[in-house]
């Protein structure tokens, strides 16, 4: 987890960003194929794109970006 947290750091804003806009749109695919009634491959996948995205967004707060 460690490892992920630094590697996140050395992203450059833009780059979060762009993670963050990822992120938020496999979730919503994940949401979306759930509430069709259809099961997933991988339930875990939610709680990792998650966490990454909380992370994200705290280096972002941290850093002082706004969005």
């Amino acid at each position: 987890m460690v490892k992920e947290v630094d590697e996140l750091r050395a992203k450059s804003n833009e780059e979060l960003i762009d993670i963050l806009n990822q992120v938020n749109s496999e979730l919503f695919k994940l949401r979306r194929s759930i509430k069709s009634g259809g099961a997933i491959e991988k339930p875990g996948k939610i709680k990792v794109l998650k966490r990454t995205r909380a992370r994200v967004l705290t280096i972002l707060r941290e850093r002082g970006v706004k969005l």
